[in-house]
């Protein structure tokens, strides 16, 4: 086939926890992921040149080599020069739909669709570790995109374990169109103020990125047990975003005072997200919320888990 669709899903943290640094610089994480529903459709087409060109409808999304997506595809040349020297450039259409700038793994979504329809289109018959590989080269949230579902990322995020399949809870999303979080603006911050509680060696950075395994949130996954899972959601970064934008806050503030199993801010933010356990009750939270804030600003979706990442759209 000279042409694929794949869908791109978002990703929420369910748990982060910032460790230590790391002689690359990147900070040392312990985290557990997990895909949502709400998705990009990410269009591969053959375009009968050695180019690769990027289109989107989003004005927000750049279309050059400061994209991620593009970067893959680049990667990818770089890597097989003999495949893309026989099936030639591409066009990359992507429909966005997932929020930008939003801590919902946005980019790193799409660049990894990007991996697996090129391995699809050049026949190069990866395995997904492989993939995975390539897909650390690109950003630390690529490699879960790749697999999806639920799982603890350690390292820089890189370093996965699957955890048993989330499939029954729903998420209702919060995030205020015209307000961004710069994710490394956040975790400087976070080293300034809280660097002393940092693990100081390679063993205790170990030690305390093992714990989590043990931890209350994923033995409330292993248990499917959805009251555990909202009780024990956590985020280091909530400590540094949340008194700098009030915003995110207030809406944090605004789920926690309905009917939910839990809420908290995805990854460096600002997008917040409450747990529940139906279609029916998220609609309520939804309309609540948005009652309660009435914002023009603020944008709210409804999604659920999801037990996979990348999949070709039949």
């Amino acid at each position: 086939m000279r042409s694929y669709t794949l869908i791109a899903p978002a990703k929420i943290n369910l748990y982060l926890e910032i460790l230590g640094m790391r002689p690359d610089g990147y900070h040392e994480l312990a985290m557990i992921m997990q895909s949502i529903e709400l998705a990009d459709y990410i269009e591969i087409n053959a375009n009968g040149t050695d180019n690769i060109r990027l289109h989107c409808q989003h004005p927000e999304v750049p279309l050059d080599n400061t994209n991620i997506a593009y970067r893959a595809a680049k990667l990818m040349a770089e890597q097989f020069p003999e495949a893309y020297a026989k099936f030639g450039g591409i066009d990359i259409e992507i429909d966005k739909r997932i929020p930008v700038a939003a801590g919902l793994a946005g980019g790193s979504t799409n660049a990894a669709a990007i991996l697996i329809g090129l391995d699809l289109m050049w026949n190069l018959g990866l395995t997904q570790s492989e993939l995975q590989e390539l897909a650390a080269l690109l950003g630390s949230d690529v490699p879960f995109c790749i697999a999806g579902g639920t799982a603890i990322a350690t390292g820089r995020g890189e370093i996965l374990s699957p955890l048993p399949d989330l499939d029954n809870l729903y998420v209702v999303l919060g995030k205020y169109r015209s307000l961004g979080v710069s994710t490394a603006w956040a975790y400087t911050t976070y080293r300034e103020k809280f660097g002393d509680s940092y693990a100081c060696n390679t063993s205790s950075i170990k030690e305390r990125s093992t714990k989590v395994n043990s931890g209350a949130l994923v033995s409330a996954i292993a248990h499917k047990d959805s009251t555990k899972i909202g009780q024990s959601l956590y985020n280091d970064l909530e400590k540094v975003v949340l008194p700098t934008h009030p915003q995110v806050e207030q809406l944090r503030q605004a789920f926690q005072k309905q009917d939910i199993l839990g809420t908290m801010m995805s990854g460096s933010g600002p997008s917040v997200f409450a747990l529940v356990e139906s279609d029916t009750q998220a609609q309520e939270v939804k309309d609540r919320v948005e009652n309660d804030l009435n914002h023009p600003d603020l944008d709210l979706w409804i999604t659920r888990f999801r037990p996979t990442g990348i999949t070709v759209e039949n």
